[in-house]
């Protein structure tokens, strides 16, 4: 075999194109049970997910795991899969073709915009070599994730250091390492929550839920929950609440080990048998709508607050298409490919002028 794949054919003349590639966790093929076990498969053997010996590991994983979870992941997935596919592909497609459109706008329709899962499809090394193939010389690498975490981030700029293993002429890359702070992020997570207190009324508490992790990785070094923190500590400051009118909160517990806390589900549990009539919870974390947003969150949390004493819960939808979201994503990405020669909309039409010329 090879040790590096085919390069596509040299065409002399063409420019050089600069291109972002935008890229979300992943998301089974189907809310099936054999396509949640090629899915969690895939997941939780990522060295950078699950941080145990290997051997270990692997007998837990393919002796336990992968025979019980499919069926009761996939029964989940089912009760949030829409028409069109999974929820977080859904979102980061039409965010993808979003930003496109924004930059176009902008006059920088020659920016190439793609999108990839870090598990599943569309995978980060097919989607980096149709941009290799369509002329990409310069890939902008931008995670979705607001907040960085090794498990996440790092796992991302993993793969893409695999595909350069691979690659005989890779093109220059940048990474976006997080935007837990981004000013723009930060005011559209405040647009949405003042406009779900206009059009609801207001609740004495907000929570504010992030996706969980090991407590053993603050130990090691991983800022995650530094930048949690602020990013709820920024969020609150936006909406001039007070610190008792906020809660930051961790979700998505897996094992026996203790992770990040306070947990969400224990935590809202607690809340309603405080005598809490109502709660309003946004999920900073996920800038769209996953499994863990629409079916832990706006069911599973739901259920419980109402079964301990609570008469009402709000679940305030990640930010999606928000068009301040899509700007802000514009900004971070215009921000991050400064210095970069970028195709403006006049020099994509200047061939097509060309030929029309007849030169």
């Amino acid at each position: 075999m090879p040790r590096y794949a085919p390069e596509p054919a040299q065409t002399h003349g063409n420019p050089r194109r600069t291109a972002v590639l935008l890229v979300n966790l992943g998301t089974p093929d189907a809310p099936t049970a054999p396509a949640l076990r090629r899915y969690l498969k895939q997941f939780l053997w990522d060295p950078r997910v699950v941080e145990i010996p290997r051997l270990a590991w692997w007998l837990i994983l393919n002796g336990l795991i992968l025979n019980l979870r499919p069926a009761k992941s996939a029964a989940k997935y089912a009760q949030i899969w829409l028409p069109e596919g999974s929820p977080l592909r859904v979102h980061t497609e039409r965010q993808a073709r979003l930003l496109r459109g924004l930059l176009g706008q902008q006059g920088l329709a020659g920016v190439e915009i793609a999108w990839a899962m870090r598990y599943g499809q569309p995978s980060i090394d097919a989607t980096l070599d149709q941009l290799k193939r369509n002329g990409a010389e310069r890939i902008l690498v931008l995670p979705l994730y607001p907040q960085y975490a090794a498990s996440a981030t790092a796992s991302v700029m993993d793969a893409v250091a695999d595909w350069i293993k691979r690659t005989r002429n890779p093109p220059e890359l940048r990474f976006v390492k997080h935007f837990h702070d981004h000013p723009g992020y930060i005011a559209a997570l405040a647009a949405s929550v003042r406009e779900h207190w206009m059009a609801n009324g207001r609740s004495t508490r907000l929570v504010m839920s992030f996706h969980g992790l090991p407590r053993r990785s603050l130990d090691l070094g991983d800022p995650y929950f530094c930048e949690c923190q602020k990013t709820g500590r920024l969020l609150a400051e936006a909406l001039e609440l007070s610190a008792d009118d906020y809660l930051i909160t961790f979700q998505s517990r897996f094992g026996r080990a203790q992770w990040l806390q306070p947990y969400t589900q224990p935590t809202l549990e607690k809340l309603a048998r405080d005598g809490l009539q109502r709660v309003d919870l946004i999920c900073p974390g996920f800038v769209a709508d996953c499994l863990e947003t629409l079916e832990e969150i706006a069911l599973e949390c739901k259920t419980a607050f109402l079964a301990h004493g609570g008469k009402e819960f709000h679940y305030l939808p990640s930010l999606n298409e928000r068009a301040d979201w899509i700007a802000a994503l514009g900004d971070i990405a215009r921000t991050h490919l400064a210095g970069w020669p970028l195709a403006t909309t006049a020099d994509t039409q200047a061939p097509a002028r060309a030929r029309a010329l007849g030169a």
